[in-house]
């Protein structure tokens, strides 16, 4: 599955794909027309970093359109804005008309976590992130092993070629391996730290498994000292997958807020002044 795979025209399935895997997209919409313009009033256009579906004519105007809809998503702008554009030679364009566009910015999840998997611990993992305000994928290639249902804050991914879906993670997720094959285990871990661009990538398993991916990466020219395996809290000694589940999703908020410290800047000491 490549997101945002939908029909040309269909900005409402586009939409909803953006948000629910955490993209940011800006949705542009032809407020009204005066005098001759390329498309009518009520017409649609969904724009992301990397693409767009639907169009509101074409030529200049959409290049405009598409220019300012991105500036929106890089300055992370959440107000919607309203611009009006003369059809005529400053465009490039000789329908003579005007046309009014509403950009409506969605800005991208700030936090996402992909789970590669979803086994008895996937599943449980979803719940237990249920309700924090994050973004999570429960990405499998078997349809029948999803929950009849998600928390609202989690969407399923059926991706056939499982390892296909590692390019659609976004820069700066978490990233968890747990399916239930070793061999597949081993892929997705590569491609992922291959990324060098996620914040968390872990692998469900034993020390014993550890020390066995550890060998088969360093083989294959993989750097794997980022590697988080086991995953979980050590204090949480259990094998139940929600107690699992529990110490995973509090092992992903520390790993959070350590990184939030970490990016804070440093306050600058106030001046001393030396005694006279």
């Amino acid at each position: 599955m490549t997101l945002l795979q939908v029909p040309s025209d269909d900005w409402l399935d586009a939409l909803g794909a953006a948000r629910a895997h955490g993209i940011g997209a800006t949705l542009v919409t032809i407020l009204e027309t005066e005098g001759s313009a390329p498309r009518e009033g009520g017409t649609k256009m969904l724009v992301t970093a990397a693409g767009q579906t639907g169009s509101i004519g074409g030529g200049h105007l959409e290049l405009k359109a598409l220019e300012k809809a991105r500036v929106l998503l890089a300055d992370a702008a959440a107000l919607p804005q309203i611009e009006r554009y003369a059809l005529g030679p400053s465009l490039g364009q000789c329908c003579g008309g005007t046309v009014t566009l509403l950009f409506e910015p969605f800005a991208a999840a700030a936090w996402n976590v992909w789970i590669f998997g979803a086994g008895h611990v996937g599943k449980a993992l979803v719940h237990q992130l249920a309700g924090l305000p994050l973004r999570a994928i429960l990405a499998d290639a078997r349809p029948e092993q999803f929950p009849d249902a998600l928390p609202a804050n989690c969407t399923k991914l059926v991706e056939p070629v499982l390892e296909d879906a590692v390019k659609d993670v976004p820069p700066g997720a978490a990233a968890l391996v747990m399916t239930h094959s070793h061999d597949l285990d081993l892929i997705l871990v590569e491609r992922l730290l291959r990324r060098g661009d996620l914040a968390y990538v872990g692998l469900i398993g034993s020390a014993s498994k550890r020390k066995r991916f550890e060998a088969r990466l360093s083989a294959k020219g993989v750097d794997w000292k980022d590697l988080v395996c086991p995953i979980g809290l050590t204090e949480i000694d259990s094998k139940h997958p929600h107690a699992i589940a529990i110490g995973v999703a509090a092992q992903l908020l520390q790993r959070r807020a350590a990184s939030a410290e970490a990016a804070r800047p440093v306050p600058e000491l106030a001046a001393v002044r030396s005694p006279r």
